[in-house]
């Protein structure tokens, strides 16, 4: 490499995954835990939420490349929004995608998840580690339960495109700016949005039920994807209240960090993904069982 050559980010991340490849020392092995251990679940409040979101920024901050792997990530979906905007006849997905992202959200903080166990163990991480994720025994329960997000997302995509034939539709938008006008100054543009968002609102319950537990589980324990959607809600049913307030800030994150065109979700998503494998820790714990 010739003298004062400044490496590029691309050439950086090149860099980082191939040490990742060579040092098989550097890995931690993921735990085999027997599937059929007893799970109990824990009572958590609001105070568990504040500890794991401060648990999730320090882990944010101790593996600040990781900002490299959800960067590439969600450049690829500023890309599909930019398709949606120059395409008149799928303007109308365009909130309806962007907000279906934290639907898909958990499965693309897997990676994250896997960082934070390692620095749970003590291991030194870079953001290569989320790739570890590919070694876990559970690969393909993780991989499976990620189909049924997605298919939880095109369930909402039909559902929100619908409400807009039913509304604004059949007719394709004629231009962005026309677009926005319907749907801010008319009637039927604010029926579209009540109707949407309370839609929406039981499509983010049905994803947060199903997922706030189970990927950390399957990556901690190869439970099965049944077991691990069944312990998620019975977590989120013990602890309602909380899980609300979660949900809650989680959406809050998610909209500020979509803003300028989703470039904040490069800090909000790392923070998110870390604090919800803290969270699970405080919720989730094995039982031994008696003898």
């Amino acid at each position: 490499m010739p003298p004062n050559h400044i490496r590029n980010p691309f050439e950086m991340a090149l860099e980082q995954m191939t040490v990742a490849a060579s040092d098989a020392g550097h890995a931690v092995a993921h735990p085999h835990h027997p599937a059929d251990t007893p799970l109990a679940i824990r009572k958590v409040g609001f105070a568990d939420l504040k500890d794991a979101l401060r648990q999730g920024a320090r882990d944010l901050v101790a593996a600040r490349e990781d900002v490299v792997f959800v960067a590439l990530v969600y450049s690829l979906a500023g890309l599909v929004l930019a398709e949606l905007l120059l395409n008149h006849n799928l303007l109308p997905l365009i909130f309806p995608l962007a907000s279906g992202f934290a639907l898909v959200g958990p499965a693309a903080a897997v990676g994250l998840y896997e960082i934070s166990r390692r620095r749970e163990q003590g291991a030194a991480v870079t953001w290569t580690d989320a790739f570890g994720v590919f070694r876990s025994p559970a690969l393909g329960s993780i991989f499976e339960l990620g189909l049924i997000l997605l298919a939880v997302l095109l369930a909402w995509l039909g559902a929100a495109y619908g409400i807009y034939l039913a509304t604004l539709g059949p007719a394709a938008p004629a231009s962005l700016s026309a677009f926005v006008h319907d749907v801010f100054a008319t009637a039927q543009g604010w029926t579209m949005i009540v109707i949407g968002m309370g839609v929406g609102f039981l499509f983010a319950v049905v994803a947060l039920a199903i997922s706030v537990v189970s990927f950390p589980l399957l990556l901690d324990r190869d439970v099965g994807v049944g077991r691990a959607i069944a312990v998620s809600v019975r977590a989120v049913v013990a602890n309602w209240r909380t899980m609300a307030v979660w949900g809650l800030i989680v959406a809050g994150a998610l909209a500020l960090g979509s803003l300028p065109a989703l470039f904040g979700l490069i800090f909000v998503m790392p923070m998110l993904g870390h604090a919800t494998w803290r969270l699970y820790r405080r919720m989730i714990v094995a039982t031994p069982e008696r003898a």
